[in-house]
């Protein structure tokens, strides 16, 4: 069906309540949880899912109980929901690697990053609506928005309910309070393979991580599993074999391969083969996109154009075609540009500025046009930020800025286009879904700006916290080493009760990384402060502690420090490099592929477990793919996500203010507590609950 034939479920003459400080409210506090959500995800596994479906089904149910809403209303609210998920993506993958170069995340520039990154994704978004929501209507699906948009419709009628979603909340935030909380049951059961040196298999049993695996399906997970494997069972393993005799250290590495254990050589050598793969499958999956990039932006400039030249009739457009002014694009981006360029926080200089409104519109057309065609789970957006640090550094290479401050322009540029992409695909299946339904775009472009603000004023301060809560500070002494400390240092408590001052190395050594340090009064170290996002510290007291490992912040970071200080084993990379394009050589995704290579095994066990549930599941039922995008497995494990991964913000917060003591309740279940086949138990558990769930028809949900 062309664009002049289609007819929305609300007709363009019709008016209803729409744009209402309710929807608008309810839309700014659910995106605020699924953004706390989405941040705790994006900082594990370095992935988010769309968060539009269950938004939609939660207020169409909230809105049944606190007073009828219309279609038009609902559609709101999914909308300003939305932003907090894009958004959260875009800071959880960049800012942690600040922490990697040696310095702290700070709460304003993170703030002012995401409302201009965010708003640029809307803002660019404005003049492409026309061409690539309503003239390739037909051609452009937009998957999740009209799988959104079926869920509004149906929830109209009277279908839909929420429960399912409110059940996998409530079941994920208590297994999750049960098991990381009260400590119940082991977290992570590891087995140590004594057949096999350096080999060891784990399983990271949360909900969340489940939910993610049903979600995203079985060949995903599975090739996710397939590099993990290769990390755990073949990589670690050999170079614990091939240098068990060795007599010096190897670089990256300050300690010998024979004295390490498997944790210790993954954050040696495979995070850099890891890393290496990741940069590579991004890049191919850009690639591979450029026919579409190319088309995109060909059609993007000519839409713009186009629309420029219609400004003068834009107020006699029906309801249904009414967007925000092109002057507010113009002014918009020029005002862009200028707070970017102009923010003391930010410290961007007026070509990075330039560069970043260009880069911004150039990706959120080819965001916007892959996530129509293929929808927003297959949208590289990493490759896409990849691209932008690697053409960014290149630059400031040429022209010799090499500097610290140099290398954080960068990564502030890469953040603000990476979180404008993300934001542009986002709002592109929201306006698909207006579209559909009959919605007015101007309330809807202005809605996810409202969203987009409301998320940023959190997502700061949740990475941040999360950070401060899974911090570790451990003994490291380099004799040979003396800082050199201003005046005015700050101090920080060691572990040992003393105060000490606080230390910034950011030029790694073949013997100290980049990091935070505690000194003496001699100017020696004596202690790391090993953060929790991108921590290397596995085991404190011969205790496991928890680390968030942002597999994306340790890519960027690569790149960084790849270009722009030439410091880095390179072989390590290399080898990455080629395993991914072994993997596209056998048909296999390597972007995938990489993200498990890069994740301990851990992570992506459970993962392949909900892609085992969904595989199992979907044999069983014959749906379509916009029925199976609102499946009740799948607002179940929207559920498990949500409660899990909330959950886990609550308790980091908790651990953080040290009150984790008081709720450690694993003396109560003795042996069992640090039992590995006891902890499976309840996993299981939650597993035969997805299934169940999941056959149920869409009309049980």
């Amino acid at each position: 069906m062309s664009h002049s034939d289609f007819k929305p479920y609300i007709p363009p003459e019709q008016h209803m309540r729409e744009f209402t400080f309710r929807a608008v409210a309810l839309g700014a506090v659910l995106g605020i949880v699924f953004a706390a959500s989405s941040v705790y995800l994006a900082l594990k596994v370095g992935m988010t899912v769309s968060a539009s479906i269950p938004i939609a089904v939660l207020s169409i149910t909230l809105f049944r109980v606190f007073g009828k809403a219309t279609i038009l209303e609902n559609n709101i609210v999914q909308t300003t929901g939305s932003a907090g998920e894009s958004i959260a993506f875009g800071v959880a993958t960049t800012m942690p690697v600040f922490l990697l170069m040696g310095m702290e995340m700070r709460l304003v520039p993170i703030l002012v990053m995401s409302l201009l990154g965010g708003i640029l994704g809307v803002l660019m978004m404005i003049p492409l609506r026309q061409g690539l929501i309503v003239k390739e209507h037909g051609k452009l699906t937009y998957p999740e928005g009209t799988a959104c948009a079926d869920v509004l419709i149906v929830g109209e009628k009277g279908g839909t309910t929420a429960k399912t979603v409110f059940m996998g909340f409530g079941i994920g935030a208590l297994y999750k309070l049960c098991n990381a909380g009260f400590r119940f049951w082991e977290e992570i059961p590891e087995r140590m393979l004594k057949f096999f040196k350096g080999a060891s298999v784990a399983a990271e049993i949360s909900p969340e991580l489940l939910g993610v695996g049903y979600i995203i399906g079985p060949k995903v997970s599975a090739n996710m599993m397939a590099g993990g494997t290769l990390a755990f069972l073949i990589l670690i393993p050999a170079i614990k074999i091939f240098g068990e005799n060795l007599t010096t250290v190897m670089f990256p590495a300050t300690m010998l391969i024979k004295d390490m254990t498997p944790a210790d050589v993954r954050n040696a050598y495979v995070l850099y083969i890891g890393a290496g793969a990741v940069a590579t499958g991004g890049i191919i999956s850009l690639i591979k996109s450029f026919p579409t990039i190319i088309s995109a932006f060909r059609r993007g400039f000519k839409t713009f154009l186009e629309s420029r030249r219609g400004g003068e009739t834009k107020e006699k457009a029906v309801r249904t075609d009414q967007d925000l002014p092109l002057w507010v694009v113009v002014f918009g981006s020029i005002g862009l540009v200028l707070a970017i360029w102009l923010s003391p926080v930010l410290e961007i200089n007026a070509i990075s500025a330039v560069l970043i409104v260009l880069f911004g519109f150039f990706f959120v057309t080819v965001s916007s046009r892959i996530t129509g065609e293929i929808g927003s789970s297959s949208n590289p957006i990493s490759g896409m930020t990849v691209a932008t640090l690697l053409i960014t550094c290149l630059l400031f290479l040429a022209v010799g800025w090499t500097g610290v401050s140099h290398r954080a322009m960068a990564l502030m540029t890469a953040a603000i286009v990476c979180i404008a992409a993300s934001n542009g695909g986002t709002i592109s299946q929201d306006l698909k879904t207006g579209f559909l339904v009959g919605a007015t775009p101007k309330y809807q472009q202005i809605s996810i700006t409202i969203g987009v603000i409301t998320s940023a004023l959190v997502i700061g301060l949740i990475v941040i916290a999360l950070n401060k809560a899974y911090t570790t500070v451990v003994p490291r002494e380099f004799p040979e080493y003396t800082a050199v400390m201003p005046a005015d240092s700050p101090t920080q408590k060691g572990p040992d009760g003393n105060m000490y001052r606080v230390h910034y190395i950011q030029e790694q050594t073949e013997n100290i990384i980049a990091g935070k340090y505690l000194v003496d009064e001699n100017n020696k170290i004596k202690y790391l402060v090993d953060p929790g996002i991108a921590g290397t510290v596995s085991e404190v007291d011969g205790k496991h502690v928890t680390k968030l490992d942002s597999p994306k912040a340790r890519l960027f970071s690569l790149i960084i420090d790849g270009i722009l200080t030439q410091k880095l084993p390179w072989g390590l990379v290399l080898i990455g490099v080629f395993l991914a394009l072994v993997m596209e050589l056998v048909g296999v995704s390597s972007l995938p592929f990489a993200v498990g290579l890069y994740l301990p095994l851990s992570s992506s066990a459970p993962i392949m477990a909900g892609g085992v549930v969904r595989a199992i599941v979907d044999k069983r039922r014959k749906s379509t793919a916009a029925e199976a995008e609102f499946s009740p497995g799948v607002l179940l494990s929207s559920g498990f996500i949500a409660g899990g991964a909330i959950m886990g913000v609550v308790l980091s917060g908790m651990t953080g203010a040290e009150f984790d003591r008081y709720y450690d309740f694993s003396t109560w279940m003795g042996p069992l507590a640090n039992a590995d086949w006891f902890a499976m138990i309840p996993f299981l558990g939650l597993m035969y609950i997805l299934y169940r769930i999941g056959r149920a028809s869409n009309n049980k949900a």
